[in-house]
């Protein structure tokens, strides 16, 4: 999560590489990234809508959402922060806190969301990791600790100082890819500054780890293990953001942030139970991270896949579900059969027969479930907390320039409704438009966009038209004559 081009998609990208999923590293600005699957997305060179897809990294399993940085599409950020377990949050060196960070920094703070912060672009001129990191503790309100060092920056930006093992990881010149690094001593010129940091590294920890607080004020050396550790506790109660930097376009510290996500970051088992209502009851109720409970999960995002129909993509709390299996939809109260899983690659899927507690999947066959909705057994009924979208801000017109496009538009805006909670749609009683309401101007220019490709209607946009009405605006007193002719010439 981020600002607008600060780097989230290019990051992903080198994630995926590294992870193994994809051979080819993805350009933004090339069209190529495998995130951005949109021909919109591809044209503009952002992301409109969030992606998900899954890698493994080491023997542990991760599950990435890449999120937008417009606010035109903040419901996107919204509604993946309400299932994720951690995020992290993408800063540019030269530009830092920038309007939208400070956006998505309150929706993760609202969903109390556990993150680690990478500041990006340390390869551009004017980059400035301790400003940046000055920034976020001032401006976001966070105790931000520092766990890497830049080795030099702008164009001489070489590679990292770890300030848990105390050692340099410089990154080949030859090497283009960044695929290779080697683990050498802190330069000279580094040392002190590496020792100051590290001090304030141990400081920070020993307010989360008593034992390592005792060692401390002892003067005793601090294990990196017990660091990492005291880290991952004060990561998980958002007591701490640790704070690295790297250059995801040149490939320089991606790999570092990925053991970040595993050493900090908290797995499904490490958060608290998720906790919900019995529905129609005002009793709560909690399901642990476990195989062994029953089956419950929350429906994050609707999209309408021209081939497959309704995708709904769905976090699994608790529970394990098999395809072909029936769930509840304790919001509606109504029963579905899940006809395939799908496990997600961006725009690409792949069938899998089963998912399990943590897990981020894809259901065909819930025509009836939108957005929020909770999926449980109905011999187990939960109904966890939904999701809160912002009310629309910029209303325009549209009507079909010819009228055999009519019903085709209508079909079209209700299937994009149906994806999009912040996309709402109207008819006007007493003018007779069919008015369309977004987040923005560029929200409802890729709607317009989408009815063209996706649904071939070419639509005209106006301004909505004002119904005026006459009133009476205060009392008054009038006195005129009344004549009228009886007979004759008058």
């Amino acid at each position: 999560m981020a600002h607008i081009d600060a780097g989230k998609t290019t990051t992903t990208e080198r994630i995926l590489f590294y992870a193994g999923i994809t051979h080819k590293i993805g350009e933004v600005h090339e069209g190529t990234a495998v995130m951005d699957y949109m021909v919109q997305e591809q044209e503009r060179g952002i992301t409109i809508t969030s992606a998900a897809t899954t890698c493994k990294w080491g023997d542990n399993v991760i599950n990435i959402i890449d999120t937008p940085g417009h606010v035109d599409f903040t419901v996107e950020v919204e509604r993946s922060l309400r299932v994720l377990d951690g995020a992290v949050g993408v800063f540019c060196a030269v530009a830092g806190v920038q309007p939208q960070s400070e956006t998505v920094w309150r929706q993760a703070d609202k969903y109390k969301v556990p993150r680690i912060a990478f500041v990006n672009k340390m390869d551009r001129v004017g980059a400035d990791f301790l400003e940046v990191v000055k920034q976020v503790r001032e401006r976001l309100g966070h105790n931000a600790v520092v766990v890497q060092l830049p080795i030099g920056a702008e164009d001489k930006f070489a590679g990292v100082v770890d300030l848990i093992s105390m050692k340099a990881l410089i990154y080949s010149s030859d090497d283009e890819l960044g695929s290779v690094y080697k683990t050498e001593e802190i330069p000279a010129d580094l040392k002190d500054q590496a020792d100051e940091y590290r001090e304030k590294l141990i400081e920070a920890v020993s307010d989360i780890d008593d034992e390592i607080m005792g060692a401390y004020l002892e003067g005793k050396e601090v294990s990196n293990d017990k660091i990492v550790a005291a880290l991952r506790k004060g990561c998980c109660t958002i007591d701490i953001i640790p704070i690295m930097c790297g250059s995801a376009f040149k490939n320089k510290g991606v790999q570092s942030l990925l053991d970040a996500v595993v050493n900090f970051l908290p797995s499904p088992v490490d958060v608290l139970p998720v906790q919900g209502v019995k529905p129609g009851t005002e009793e709560v109720i909690e399901r642990k991270a476990s195989d062994d409970e029953p089956f419950s999960a929350l429906a994050f995002k609707i999209v309408v896949d021209p081939y497959v129909g309704q995708l709904a993509f769905f976090r699994v709390y608790s529970g394990v579900l098999n395809s072909g299996d029936s769930v509840f939809n304790a919001g509606i109260g109504r029963k579905e059969r899940i006809g395939r899983i799908l496990k997600m690659h961006a725009n690409k899927r792949e069938d899998i027969k089963e998912v399990r507690t943590g897990d981020i999947a894809a259901a065909v066959g819930l025509k009836n479930t939108v957005t929020g909705d909770t999926l449980t057994l109905e011999t187990a009924q939960i109904l966890l907390e939904s999701m809160e979208f912002p009310e629309p801000v910029i209303q325009v017109a549209i009507e079909p320039k010819t009228k055999a496009e009519r019903d085709k538009l209508s079909e079209g805006l209700v299937k994009l409704a149906r994806e999009d909670p912040t996309f709402k749609v109207k008819t006007d009683q007493e003018t007779g438009q069919t008015l369309i309401s977004g987040m923005g101007e560029l929200h409802l220019e890729i709607i317009v966009d989408r009815l063209k490709r996706e649904f071939a209607v070419d639509a005209h946009v106006s301004k909505p038209m004002v119904s005026y009405r006459e009133t009476a605006r205060k009392p008054t007193k009038a006195q005129g004559r009344f004549v009228r002719q009886t007979g004759g010439r008058g």
